[in-house]
């Protein structure tokens, strides 16, 4: 009985509707069909373009042996990606997004690096050596003005078990990214990405167990959570060459325009416009961020709640810029299509930002990988749309791998 149940489970199909999962029993060859005993899951759509090159026809599988298809990012790597134009910058003197994604990896690795150096030296009580945190900096804003989309791109790429050293980074890519987006001149620029990279300096020398600790902060506990500003503060004051403007944003980045901020309960004017400028971009991060204890929030929710606080905790007019210097789907995010397919922003529209740019890699409906292609959703022969944000472990994507497969290697 069970040998019958097997034989009718065993079904001849022609190749191009074998997928990733599938158990082949044999195959057939060419035009005479001559059948070849080859058993075997297949594991990889490249699998399954060889075969098609090596001219099989027709396959039989064994639908009761079937199972769920390997995790995307194994097959990411044997995926072949379309050639894509480089697209004209709208700035002259910008440089395309495939062209700076190396050098801002690079950079962004180095940077992560160095702020690692820096919190080991403030724990020893060592003091920070300003002009190479700067020349880090100043190399970033660099990459930023030939094409921050590629910085960006970076920003997004999130490690649970790094958030500190991360999130100080990203704040001040953001910054640097939202200060050039207000037409701030460059020195200036340059300043505020300094002093958004040491913004959160003094955690460090906060209790492990309070900085780390997975459940919701007691009374006390979150009181010396709070202490992180002034003792960054401290440890900025002892270091030379720290201009007023880094210290404004070391001082006012957790105040709120309605004084329900810390340490000092600043308000309305009293707060400097950079520093309701680093309180907006602080926030988005750390909504956004993935933490071993916490997921991140999609970026348009994020956006939400920062409208939502405004204008009693944010600068309501700060952050409604903010919002259009990132997009309403800032580059890097997620997103799934009408269509099933799943893809990254690559590039905003700024004439029309629902329609972005999307790097498209995988279909949902068909649960296979696809070669990489970018689209520009306001064209009208791509009738995709945006469905919806998603996050990687909703389809097991290791998105960090994707990155590296679609903008760097």
């Amino acid at each position: 009985m069970s040998d019958n149940n097997s034989v009718n489970k065993l079904e001849e199909i022609p190749i191009s509707k074998l997928c990733p999962g599938m158990y082949v029993v044999s195959i057939s060859k060419g035009d005479k069909g001559i059948s070849i005993k080859s058993e075997g899951y297949i594991v990889k759509q490249s699998t399954v373009t060889k075969m098609v090159k090596a001219d099989i026809k027709r396959v039989v599988v064994d639908h009761s042996r079937e199972k769920k298809a390997e995790k995307i990012d194994k097959v990411l790597p044997d995926i072949p990606s379309k050639p894509l134009k480089s697209q004209k910058p709208t700035d002259a003197n910008q440089v395309p997004l495939e062209l700076e994604m190396k050098n801002a990896s690079k950079l962004y690795n180095n940077a992560k690096d160095l702020q690692q150096k820096i919190l080991d030296d403030v724990t020893k009580g060592k003091v920070i050596d300003v002009d190479e945190v700067q020349q880090s900096t100043d190399a970033m804003v660099d990459s930023i003005f030939r094409n921050q989309d590629a910085m960006s791109c970076m920003s997004r790429l999130r490690m649970k078990d790094a958030y500190l050293v991360e999130h100080s980074l990203n704040v001040s890519i953001l910054m640097t990214i939202f200060t050039k987006h207000l037409g701030y001149d460059r020195a200036t620029i340059e300043q505020l990405a300094l002093g958004a990279f040491l913004h959160d300096i003094g955690k460090v020398l906060v209790p492990s167990e309070i900085l780390n600790k997975p459940g919701k902060l007691t009374e006390e506990e979150y009181e010396t959570m709070k202490q992180h500003v002034l003792l960054g503060v401290k440890v900025l004051e002892d270091t030379p060459s720290i201009s007023h403007m880094i210290m404004s944003i070391v001082k006012e980045h957790h105040e709120r325009i309605d004084g329900s901020g810390y340490p000092h309960q600043l308000s309305s004017d009293s707060i400097s416009k950079f520093g309701r400028m680093i309180a907006i971009v602080d926030s988005y991060d750390a909504m956004t961020a993935e933490r071993v204890y916490k997921a991140g929030m999609h970026p348009i929710k994020a956006f939400k709640i920062l409208v939502k606080e405004s204008p009693t905790a944010y600068d309501e007019e700060l952050v409604e810029k903010f919002i259009q210097c990132l997009g309403v789907y800032p580059i890097g995010t997620l997103v799934k299509l009408n269509s099933g397919k799943l893809g990254l922003i690559s590039k905003l529209n700024k004439s029309k930002p629902l329609h972005p740019y999307v790097k498209v890699f995988y279909n949902t409906r068909l649960n296979q990988a696809i070669p990489m292609e970018e689209i520009n959703l306001s064209k009208c022969k791509y009738k995709d749309q945006i469905d919806c944000c998603i996050k990687p472990e909703e389809f097991n994507i290791n998105l960090i791998g994707f990155f590296k497969a679609a903008f760097i290697d």
